[in-house]
């Protein structure tokens, strides 16, 4: 026989003999209904996205996929000069800013406690967060042109997506060390392992692949950052490999001048946007790679 049950919401429900209560269709209608509404918001996620993702080959493919693009410079109908710069600049501002980010998340969450000291750098973290670039671009500026009187260069531009890096690159790590469990640290301390060792060998290695994923994020916001290269460093056509002096081309910086020469021009405006997403790819999926390979191996 089949049971019933009073229930004052729903009515009478049967149960089955097994003892299990049959899911109520109005349940079944609400998480379709769910379903299709989450579909839904994907799918108008994902339509801008990729409709700019296929602009942007089918209008920047033609230029790189000459040679003459990867091995000239803008003087012989190439981009290389600013593929350089755009590369020497940004690994200038991650050799910087990567380390001191990791380090002041590993205070925050290993060593902070709370302090005032962690509080006034959460708060100064979150500021920094919020700041424009062109901001960054015009404190360094005021430091360094103004105040200390020195040339404009490549590296001038990385000290200020330092600015821009160090806070994305501090959340991120912050979060995912908070997101490691508290019994691996413990574990290590009983078998009398010091704190820092502890973070080194099993809190770092464990959160490593969410920390180069935020890493990447820094980067990839940072390489296409057009207000610091216009404000701390002159254009060049030429090729210039040194960032520490003289002009240097990035490719942001490119793009903005050759959609300033009119339409005849636009083709290596979308060439030059295409290369700077495909750095990032290669960058991003390089690191992925390295973080797997130094990752805790499960057993």
């Amino acid at each position: 026989m089949t049971a019933t049950l009073e229930s004052p919401s729903v009515g009478p429900v049967k149960r089955d003999p097994s003892g299990f209560t049959p899911v109520i269709a109005r349940r079944k209608v609400t998480d379709k209904l769910a379903l299709v509404l989450v579909s839904a918001a994907l799918l108008i996620a994902l339509a801008p996205l990729v409709w700019l993702l296929v602009t942007l080959i089918v209008r920047g493919i033609s230029p790189i996929l000459s040679a003459d693009w990867w091995q000239f410079d803008e003087l012989h109908g190439g981009a290389f000069n600013a593929i350089v710069g755009t590369l020497q600049q940004t690994l200038l501002a991650a050799v910087i800013s990567i380390p001191v980010g990791i380090f002041v998340a590993i205070y925050l969450v290993e060593y902070g406690n709370k302090s005032v000291l962690a509080r006034f750098t959460t708060f100064m973290v979150d500021i920094l967060s919020g700041v424009p670039s062109i901001v960054a671009a015009l404190f360094i500026y005021a430091v360094w042109r103004t105040t200390l009187g020195l040339p404009r260069s490549g590296f001038v531009v990385a000290l200020a997506l330092v600015l821009l890096m160090i806070p994305i690159v501090v959340r991120s790590t912050e979060e995912m060390l908070k997101i490691v469990p508290q019994d691996l640290r413990e574990a290590s301390y009983a078998l009398g392992v010091p704190k820092w060792r502890t973070i080194v060998s099993i809190v770092l290695p464990t959160a490593l692949s969410g920390i180069v994923t935020g890493v990447m994020l820094a980067v990839a916001r940072v390489m296409g950052e057009s207000a610091p290269v216009l404000i701390l460093v002159g254009s060049t056509r030429a090729i210039n490999n040194n960032p520490f002096e003289g002009n240097q081309q990035s490719l942001p910086l490119m793009m903005v001048q050759q959609y300033n020469n009119g339409p005849d021009a636009l083709d290596k405006v979308w060439g030059a946007a295409l290369t700077l997403v495909l750095i990032v790819a290669v960058i991003y999926f390089g690191a992925k790679l390295v973080s797997r390979l130094f990752a805790p191996k499960k057993a």
